[in-house]
């Protein structure tokens, strides 16, 4: 037996101490840029975020809608592998079929296909244009495309077919599939188009939108591939990794993640060893949990990709009341951010952390790669959000969203907590998280708040942040001090309004 000489501490127990903010330290200059994965020191890595910031592998909030959502504002999610196979392999290959500015057709049609048939499948998808091929399937030769301005119901009938309202292929301008996305866009502009099929041996294999142009515009710091198609990582376990990981890589997975609250065992080093073993350098497979130097030093010796910290600090977390596990999150970084830069000296590789629970609000983010985290790793931010997967329900006239932890009974994820197929106890609990609105609007407000305050400590990247970043632990009177109740105004028992 051993007790560490130190006190457990949580990111809420320290502040930042400004630090010179110079005439460069403005928002345009603050990058916010990370890498996700192991490099040489002094070289790129070959996966960046440019928001470090990414989902949580679980049930209730890293969905493929939520993926496509975060890749596009720069930062990358993890699809849960708590399901079968090939239903994860599907949910990332419908990622990767998201290219920025190209997208895959929803809906395609036959020429026989009946009007009213194509308005309730554009509906559904929320599309405004459907792809019409010979056969009606996705790979079949491409006759031509109808869109919602194309038809009227209630002029043409819904019984009508496709093929009295669409426009064929001759009288369209297509593009092969080497076109770039500049190009795309100009002859779109050129030729007055609103959609412009991509084809390869006549066959669409995207199309580019004219409504998409702003979008491009918009999500200019997108996680995209070398062929400009969206990021997106994947979850896998110890135990039918063998099968999982080459599902994943065929479907395009950028990134797996073992997914484990404990990562520190001879399980993951060799799921690690496979997937090296098998595929070498070409394939990321990040690892964790751990809370100290040691595990760190293990799984980074076995080849992890990055390393994920926490154990016991997530929201919905119960591991350290049920199992006496854990560490408080600020003493788990500081102690692995250590280790992990001495391990960049000693190998000359670098080995970016991850932050993983513990982070309850925006100031923790801040905390959190002040200390030495690459990125983070966040659950219920993500969860409260209109593009997670979980129901939006009302209790009390207040709006909600579902979410439950991996090791809850909904969850049903029994052996990623070792209990052998069979939740006899549980690490995490069934909840509500109170409804946030958009993830767009969410990540550029947080977005917003960590550029402000590396501004404040003099900082314009993150490195510079965790080199001179200067920190103090809170006391408990300073709590007192910030926490001092107010009566907030409201404008409806304001007699002045």
């Amino acid at each position: 037996m051993k007790i560490l000489p130190e006190i457990s501490r949580t990111l809420s127990e320290y502040l930042l101490i400004p630090g010179l903010t110079t005439e460069d330290c403005t928002p345009d200059n603050v990058d916010l840029g990370a890498p996700l994965v192991r490099h040489r020191v002094g070289e790129e890595s070959a996966i960046r975020v440019a928001t470090p910031m990414v989902s949580a592998i679980m049930q209730a909030v890293s969905s493929p809608t939520l993926a496509v959502a975060l890749a596009q504002v720069g930062g990358l999610s993890f699809i849960h592998q708590n399901q079968q196979i090939e239903d994860q392999a599907a949910d990332v290959l419908a990622v990767k079929r998201h290219k920025a500015g190209f997208r895959t057709s929803d809906v395609t049609v036959a020429p026989l296909t009946p009007l009213g048939e194509v308005a309730q499948q554009l509906a559904a998808t929320e599309q405004g244009v459907a792809v019409v091929t010979e056969s009606g399937k996705a790979d079949g030769e491409f006759l031509g495309i109808i869109s919602l301005d194309d038809f009227h119901l209630e002029r043409h009938g819904a019984s009508e077919t496709v093929s009295n309202r669409m426009r064929g292929r001759d009288e369209l301008v297509t593009a092969s599939a080497s076109v770039s996305l500049s190009d795309a866009n100009e002859l779109i502009w050129q030729h007055h188009l609103d959609v412009l099929p991509v084809l390869e041996d006549g066959r669409v294999v995207s199309l580019v939108l004219k409504k998409d142009y702003q979008a491009h515009k918009t999500y200019h710091r997108a996680t995209v591939d070398n062929e400009k198609r969206l990021r997106v990582g994947a979850g896998i376990n110890s135990r039918d990794f063998k099968d999982r990981i080459p599902a994943l890589v065929e479907a395009g997975a950028d990134v797996l993640c073992l997914d484990s609250s404990d990562g520190y065992s001879e399980y993951q080093a060799k799921t690690l060893e496979f997937a090296q073993e098998q595929y070498g350098d070409d394939v990321f497979v990040g690892a964790g949990n751990v809370v100290d130097g040691r595990a760190f030093r293990y799984l980074a010796d076995a080849g992890a990709a990055f390393v994920k910290v926490g154990i016991g600090g997530g929201a919905i977390c119960t591991t350290r009341e049920q199992k006496g596990i854990g560490r408080g999150q600020a003493s788990a970084l500081l102690d692995v951010v250590e280790t992990r830069d001495a391990y960049a000296q000693e190998t000359g590789v670098y080995v970016p952390l991850c932050c993983d629970g513990g982070l309850l609000n925006d100031s923790h983010m801040a905390m959190a790669l002040a200390m030495g985290s690459d990125f983070i790793m966040l659950g219920r931010y993500f969860a409260r959000l209109d593009e997670s997967p979980s129901r939006k329900l009302q209790i009390g006239g207040q709006w909600y969203k579902e979410y439950w932890g991996e090791g809850s009974q909904r969850a049903q994820n029994a052996a990623r907590y070792g209990q052998r197929g069979q939740m006899v106890f549980e690490e995490g609990v069934d909840g509500y998280v109170p409804y946030a609105g958009s993830l767009y609007d969410n990540v550029e407000r947080t977005r917003a708040k960590l550029t402000s305050t590396m501004i404040s400590c003099g900082a314009t990247n993150l490195r510079d942040f965790h080199r001179d970043a200067v920190l103090v632990p809170v006391s408990a009177e300073s709590f007192k001090q910030t926490g001092a109740e107010i009566q907030v105004r409201r404008p409806a028992i304001d007699a002045a309004e």
